[in-house]
């Protein structure tokens, strides 16, 4: 998971980057690529109460600084005027199908930022599925990175999505209407 989560460290930009892990879970990649790289800022986006507070035990215990769990929905934070389009990269793992991650995660990167999705092998039919998806929420593909992960670990794509235009108001629409009616 360490490897997989490690793989995106080619595409952040240097220095103190603001970066969000949408649907953090127990913290890929947000907390392996902030021990990795610990300027940056990052904010840990978990709905789930008990994985929230073990975040927030593991940060304290690992002695992180410049880390933020925020304890709430995608749809929520993507609404939130002080997250909304703040980041200069969001990442998203195994949270959803493309068109519905990129709803999540793009609102929160800012123009010129990168979203960053975590797939499996077999993306190219997610990628074709997100392309209203990307258009509607300001993105743009910029490429597909298929890796294998050492050790037979299996094989990963990373979609790297440029977001070239605003997010319009309207969306992330209401909790639970991405994954009901993706775009």
């Amino acid at each position: 998971h360490f490897l997989d989560a490690l793989s995106a460290l080619p595409y952040l930009p240097a220095g103190a980057v603001p970066l969000v892990d949408v649907g953090t879970g127990g913290g890929l990649p947000g907390l392996a690529l902030k021990l990795a790289r610990p300027e940056l800022k990052l904010v840990l986006l978990e709905s789930v109460g008990k994985k929230a507070e073990f975040l927030r035990r593991a940060v304290e215990a690992l002695g992180l600084s410049g880390v933020r769990v925020y304890q709430g929905r995608a749809e929520e934070a993507g609404r939130d005027p002080e997250l909304r389009e703040g980041f200069a990269v969001g990442t998203a793992r195994a949270v959803a199908a493309l068109p519905v991650s990129a709803e999540l995660v793009l609102p929160l990167v800012q123009v010129g930022g990168l979203f960053i999705a975590f797939k499996g092998p077999a993306v190219q039919e997610e990628v074709e599925a997100a392309a209203r998806a990307f258009s509607v929420l300001g993105g743009k593909v910029e490429a597909v990175r298929e890796l294998a992960l050492p050790g037979g670990a299996g094989r990963r794509a990373l979609v790297l999505v440029r977001k070239v235009a605003p997010t319009p108001a309207a969306y992330p629409r209401a909790a639970g209407r991405p994954a009901k009616r993706p775009l």
